[in-house]
């Protein structure tokens, strides 16, 4: 590991906004109220790299609570160093497995998850391992409010194409769907906030696909 991914790592270990491991399990059930002192909404995104979408959401929803969630504490730095020194107060950062996420959050607890450009996992060996696979999506359900809504931005057309299969297959709502969002009606000013990765896709002229579901 490089050095400044060392030092990334040891330096989101005194950030009050992010909590690593065992360290998060401890907020099952009381996100809200023992870590942003409040009783609002909790959102997830999940394998949320850099974290933008969970700090521009934050900005555009103070009444709401964001927890940006992903493995790789030297992305995860850099949205947790934003909401510091921008002083945002509705962000927070969980560095676990996804597969894990069961042990940090309660049922009830989620109102909204949100998958941005996650890796598409496009191996048939590794379809186990995607955002959407059923066995997440059952996890997903457990933690979640009535009503709750996924949101998947992806540039990858098969794991568009997967999802919507998967949808089909398990009896899910879909509430809206588009191969091209920035040329669809869909977009409006939360699908216009941009990952760096979105960035890139946009500039080598890629479409982006976006889904909204949920369980009833």
């Amino acid at each position: 590991m490089g050095k400044d991914k060392l030092r990334r790592f040891a330096e989101i270990a005194t950030f009050d906004n992010v909590l690593q491991l065992e360290e998060g399990k401890k907020l099952k059930g009381c996100w809200s109220s023992a870590q942003f002192n409040n009783n609002n909404p909790v959102v997830l995104e999940l394998a949320c790299g850099k974290g933008e979408y969970t700090v521009n959401l934050a900005k555009l929803f103070p009444e709401k609570n964001f927890i940006g969630v992903d493995y790789k504490g030297n992305r995860i730095w850099r949205g947790a160093k934003t909401a510091i020194e921008e002083k945002i107060p509705n962000v927070a950062f969980l560095r676990i497995q996804i597969e894990n996420i069961l042990d940090y959050f309660a049922p009830g607890e989620v109102s909204e998850i949100w998958i941005t450009f996650p890796d598409p996992q496009p191996q048939v060996s590794r379809e186990k391992k995607r955002l959407t696979f059923p066995k997440f999506l059952e996890k997903y359900k457990l933690i979640f409010k009535p009503g709750g809504m996924i949101h998947l931005k992806t540039d990858n057309d098969g794991l568009h194409a997967y999802t919507v299969e998967k949808i089909d297959e398990l009896g899910l709502k879909l509430h809206a769907r588009t191969e091209d969002l920035y040329k669809s009606a869909h977009v409006d000013e939360v699908l216009s906030i941009k990952t760096y990765y979105e960035k890139k896709y946009l500039v080598a002229d890629k479409n982006i696909n976006y889904l909204k579901f949920s369980f009833e």
